[in-house]
């Protein structure tokens, strides 16, 4: 594409935005870019990985190999889009243990029946 053409493109591309102010402009940009996110954001909020549990388990104080054998048993129970977090504060909470001793009971496979009746009634 020669410099000519691109130009001519690029005067025939900006004449709808012509009459706008810069304010217009700028309030366009960001309706735009708002609306390109969007689905990003939804998928975003409402997806997750093994990868993103692993990582909120890690923030909680958890080491890697608790945070994937909590992650595994996460997903065994069919509980991941709960979160592998909130499985283990539902468990903490229900329980009366701290987050780490419900993570650590979790894995070994105690406070499973607490989590899963906690959820099957909706809360």
């Amino acid at each position: 594409m020669s410099v000519q053409r691109k130009e001519d493109t690029f005067l025939e591309d900006r004449k709808h935005l012509e009459k706008l102010s810069d304010q217009e402009i700028h309030d366009r940009f960001w309706a735009l870019t708002d609306e390109i996110i969007a689905p990003l954001i939804d998928l975003a909020k409402k997806n997750t990985t093994p990868s993103v549990e692993r990582s909120v388990l890690l923030r909680l104080g958890f080491s890697s190999i608790e945070a994937k054998a909590l992650v595994e048993k996460v997903m065994d129970y069919g509980l991941m889009p709960k979160g592998a977090g909130h499985v283990v504060y539902v468990a903490s909470k229900e329980n009366n243990v701290s987050i780490k001793e419900a993570g650590f009971g979790l894995i070994e496979g105690k406070y499973w029946d607490s989590v899963t009746k906690y959820f099957k009634e909706g809360k």
